[in-house]
């Protein structure tokens, strides 16, 4: 179900689409799922507990910004999207509410540790102090999203690591100006 969601989304997806790729019979589904959705509530849920934990790097060693640009220079491909952000294109997923909150869920916590990062780095004059991590944050967030989209606008990988190293480069700018401050 993960891989027909990030495929082709909720709305283009059916019990028998995910019963063919899993190779399982209808008994078998339903032995363990009530339905579509909630299997899709489940897999969208291991989805976006994935994509948080692929964030490790931003609480990991090194200095705060060190963190956060080798967290941003992750491989990302591209022209796939982002397995929870393409969920926000799909008009079924965003006016579910179960779905719509598991989605949110995923960009609140990833959005909080873009922000405790920040903070630390803003903290280690790493950044300018006036430096508003949730406006730093949401722009960080949306910088990777709009990389996936642009990526697979074009249908190739360079979007996105421009995007990146756009990314990189304002950060790399605020940390100039952070130690002008000093």
């Amino acid at each position: 179900m993960a891989e027909l969601l990030w495929e082709r989304g909720y709305a283009a997806t059916s019990p028998r689409d995910v019963m063919s790729r899993a190779g399982v019979g209808q008994g078998s589904m339903y032995h363990h799922f009530t339905g579509k959705h909630q299997l899709a509530v489940e897999a969208l849920t291991a989805v976006a507990r994935d994509m948080t934990a692929a964030a490790s790097p931003l609480d990991g060693d090194g200095s705060p910004l060190e963190r956060m640009k080798r967290y941003l220079a992750l491989p990302r491909p591209g022209t796939l999207g982002c397995r929870v952000g393409r969920m926000t294109q799909d008009p079924q997923a965003v006016t579910d509410p179960e779905l719509r909150t598991v989605v949110a869920t995923a960009f609140d916590t990833m959005l909080d540790r873009w922000e405790h990062a920040i903070t630390d780095a803003v903290a280690a004059g790493e950044l300018p102090a006036d430096t508003d991590p949730g406006d730093l944050a949401r722009t960080l967030a949306a910088v990777i999203q709009g990389g996936y989209v642009l990526a697979r606008a074009r249908g190739e990988q360079q979007p996105m690591d421009a995007a990146v190293r756009g990314a990189l480069a304002l950060l790399d700018a605020a940390r100039t100006a952070a130690r002008g401050e000093h």
